[in-house]
């Protein structure tokens, strides 16, 4: 099997299983165990993080190969060591899960049998200061998961204009005093740079009323937004997901968990569209042509019990859904 430069083996340092509590590992496990049973099958971890989906995936099935993909490249480090027990069963690939069908194709498989997208920003990345994810601790305004690439939120907040401030949180973090906040950061800039979480908190926490400020924490929506727009994550979503999907052999199944409502209405979206028949209205009989391509597996987005959210707070807001493919389509 071939293997490029981006494939990753190293000495652990740190103990991954510590840094992050797989969400939902049993329904995960449940929903891909007919395809990961499959004789030589493929599924993709288009979310590594920490491998503790992976982990299980390839101890519960010796036949398995699992890609793993990430853009940070220190959860890929940690992850491909505690990985390196399986050998040439797991491969890992640096990149944006945008980067799903090359991964693939660079590994030398054409199909997947399955594919698992946790979606979200990871506990390692939230859990350590210097990265500037986390309101709630002083650090530089970063939020880049690939650090060695790209514009950081400091420069966002630097460069933007305030209508472009605007849009990020309205459409990102669904943040209704979106405008308010764009005004208030473009007067603060003028003063002096924002160039730290606390200073942006600080901002926020001045330029929002009373009454809101007792109801949820100002900046929350703000991180959010800011998070999204910087590692252009529902963009890559867009168009990740399909990409998965037209990947995926008949029977393969897709596992998508999200943690925000944006995400969860595309991949909503998504698989209703293609669970859905093409065929005419008033078509007497329905076409091979025409029948749904996937049937989803799950009724709604399932969310987690009471047991895992008060075990795993990062279970919270997770909503997963689920679809098989039914229908092959032609090349």
């Amino acid at each position: 099997m071939n293997r490029s430069a981006d494939y990753i083996m190293v000495t652990l340092t740190s103990d991954p299983g510590a840094l992050q509590t797989p969400v939902l590992l049993e329904r995960c496990l449940e929903l891909l165990q007919p395809v990961a049973a499959r004789e030589n099958a493929v599924i993709v971890d288009a979310t590594l993080g920490m491998g503790g989906h992976s982990e299980a995936l390839l101890s519960a099935h010796p036949g398995l190969t699992v890609i793993g993909l990430d853009r940070d490249t220190e959860a890929l480090r940690l992850a491909s060591a505690r990985l390196a027990p399986f050998g040439e069963r797991f491969i890992g690939v640096h990149t944006v899960y945008d980067g799903i069908a090359d991964a693939v194709r660079s590994a030398t498989f054409t199909h997947i049998d399955g594919v698992l997208f946790d979606l979200g920003v990871s506990s390692l990345q939230l859990d350590a200061p210097e990265r500037g994810f986390a309101y709630a601790q002083d650090a530089p305004l970063d939020m880049r998961m690939d650090q060695s690439s790209g514009v950081t939120a400091a420069e966002v907040i630097a460069s933007a204009s305030e209508g472009r401030l605007r849009a990020i949180f309205e459409r990102y973090g669904e943040e209704p005093l979106a405008g308010r906040y764009a005004r208030a950061i473009i007067a603060a800039r003028q003063t002096a740079p924002i160039e730290r979480s606390q200073q942006l908190v600080d901002v926020l926490q001045a330029a929002t009323p009373a009454k809101i400020k007792d109801q949820r924490h100002p900046a929350k929506r703000v991180f959010q937004a800011l998070r999204v727009e910087v590692n252009g994550e529902l963009r890559a979503l867009e168009t990740a997901l399909p990409a998965a999907l037209e990947l995926l052999n008949l029977g393969g199944r897709a596992v998508v968990m999200s943690y925000q409502s944006l995400e969860d209405r595309f991949v909503k979206r998504e698989f209703a569209q293609r669970s859905r028949s093409t065929a005419p209205a008033g078509l007497p009989v329905e076409l091979p042509e025409h029948r749904p391509e996937f049937k989803l597996l799950t009724r709604g987005a399932e969310l987690a019990d009471e047991q895992e959210r008060a075990r795993n707070s990062r279970a919270i807001p997770v909503r997963l859904r689920a679809a098989e493919r039914v229908r092959e389509v032609a090349a």
